[in-house]
């Protein structure tokens, strides 16, 4: 078995009221160096002290049920695994790992799949794409699963710079769907979908002030989730005075992002971070190639 290396990107999910639907892949990376061994060796972190119990990782389970499904068997493999993404925070962790899984299996057990095949087995894992899409095919993804299909539409370059307020705290993806209602009036639904087609549309015409605009009036999630989310407030009235187009939550928080004129970012990621002082604030840039095997 030759060795190889898959990476993927880390995603944030929603973009205010693109709720479920709407992922964007960032350049923070889970990375898998994988090489053929007599055994199973799963390290996490690149060091040899961090060997974990293989049959208990997360992203193993997923290989082997991939592999089974297609009545395979996983092969030995030193696997070192590293990651910038962190958990929990909103970020897309979960569909990083099923992706790098998937892919794991893939290419160990030469499934050739295709990339259909791995968004519908990733969105059966997950629940829904709007993380599994843009991890696997990178850009700004809009998905949607309608009967038993999975549709989807990629923008692969938006002319904004991304910042990212990552907090010390963690918030589980239950707690934050916990606070969520089981319904919505037809007047909110109506709305609701109006803000979100605007948002696509704005972005697919470059008009980022207007989708700026219309990514902090969600109606879906954000109202329900920003008590959850420290500094909500704060950070989307502070980040507005230094020109960002919008802030919204990533995914389910607590992490938060923005969109800010090209060129902008780093002045607007330095001034944030100085009022941030238990948050890491990145500016990053949107990933295009989604999961890629070397």
């Amino acid at each position: 078995m030759k060795s190889f290396k898959i990476s993927v990107p880390a995603s944030s999910a929603n973009i205010g009221p693109g709720f479920d639907s709407m992922g964007l892949a960032v350049n923070l990376y889970l990375t898998l160096e994988v090489t053929e061994s007599e055994e199973w060796e799963f390290y996490s972190h690149s060091s040899p002290s961090n060997r974990t119990n293989y049959k208990e990782h997360f992203i193993y389970k997923i290989a082997k049920q991939t592999a089974e499904r297609h009545h395979k068997q996983l092969t030995p493999c030193k696997v070192v695994e590293t990651s910038d993404i962190p958990l929990a925070r909103g970020l897309g962790s979960s569909a990083s790992a099923i992706i790098a899984g998937i892919e794991l299996a893939n290419q160990v057990c030469d499934l050739s799949l295709t990339s259909e095949a791995k968004l519908r087995y990733g969105t059966e894992i997950e629940g829904h794409p709007d993380n599994i899409a843009p991890a696997l095919y990178g850009g700004l993804v809009i998905s949607i699963v309608t009967e038993n299909e999975i549709d989807w539409i990629q923008m692969s370059a938006l002319d904004v710079d991304v910042i990212l307020y990552i907090p010390n705290v963690e918030l589980k993806t239950e707690e934050a769907r916990d606070v969520l209602p089981n319904s919505y009036s037809r007047n909110d639904a109506t709305s609701a979908s109006g803000i979100s087609n605007i948002v696509v549309a704005s972005l697919l015409s470059g008009n980022y002030k207007l989708a700026g605009k219309m990514m902090e009036r969600d109606i879906f999630h954000e109202p329900y989730r920003a008590n959850l989310i420290p500094n909500f407030s704060k950070i989307r009235n502070e980040s507005k005075k230094y020109g960002v187009y919008g802030t919204v939550i990533s995914g389910a928080g607590p992490t938060m992002l923005s969109f800010a004129p090209k060129g902008s970012g780093q002045s607007v990621a330095e001034k944030m971070q100085a009022l941030l002082n238990d948050y890491q604030v990145k500016l990053l840039e949107m990933d295009v190639q989604g999961l890629t095997v070397k």
